[in-house]
């Protein structure tokens, strides 16, 4: 059985994150380092400064939410309202199962650095969405008349204050009823007929 073996950046990052969630969002590259095992020059050699290495993080973890959420191939339902479902119960799915989250969306997004990680994958969302809400418009599926790209921003922006309001309570809401009412919401934006809306689409 082989293993594969984990560069230096990585391990800086992942002890990055294990970090900072102990520390609920404080960093210090020296207990980083020590956590990674690796001397404190090496974390600042591959990353520059403590923010670069918050920024590393942050970016890892938006990633692989696109890899999980937003990667087509990971949607089953045959039809377009399925996958824009099936995708916002992974969205979702994604931010209540991983530990790092609630400082994402919480103390670590007014830092600077971790910002700027935001905004870029906000840009690549409502790009992509924008791109589908048009091939859904040619489709029939829904409305021609409404603007793509404001319909999407105002999505994305309204889906992302649910989540971090059911991220921030104590006990959060149930996944899938905070799925359900975000569909609701969604559904009712696209103008979708009762029918694509129904919420048996996705278990």
């Amino acid at each position: 059985m082989t293993t594969t073996k984990i560069g230096t950046p990585e391990r800086l990052i992942r002890a990055a994150q294990e970090e900072l969630i102990h520390t609920h969002g404080l960093l210090e590259m020296q207990a980083v380092a020590r956590r990674a095992k690796v001397s404190v020059g090496l974390a600042y050699h591959h990353f520059g400064s403590k923010a670069g290495l918050i920024a590393a993080v942050v970016e890892g973890f938006y990633n692989r939410l696109e890899e999980v959420a937003f990667k087509p191939s990971n949607l089953r339902s045959s039809d377009w309202a399925g996958r824009e479902k099936e995708r916002i119960a992974a969205y979702i799915a994604f931010h209540y199962d991983h530990p790092f989250a609630p400082l994402v969306v919480g103390p670590l997004s007014r830092a600077a650095e971790v910002l700027d990680v935001e905004q870029a994958f906000t840009k690549r969302q409502l790009t992509a969405g924008a791109h589908n809400l048009r091939a859904a418009q040619r489709d029939g599926v829904i409305p021609g008349d409404l603007d793509p790209r404001l319909t999407i921003a105002l999505m994305i922006g309204g889906i992302r204050q649910a989540l971090i309001g059911a991220l921030m309570r104590d006990p959060r809401p149930d996944r899938h009823a905070l799925t359900e009412k975000i569909w609701v919401f969604v559904s009712g934006a696209l103008r979708l007929s009762e029918d694509q809306a129904a919420s048996d689409r996705v278990a």
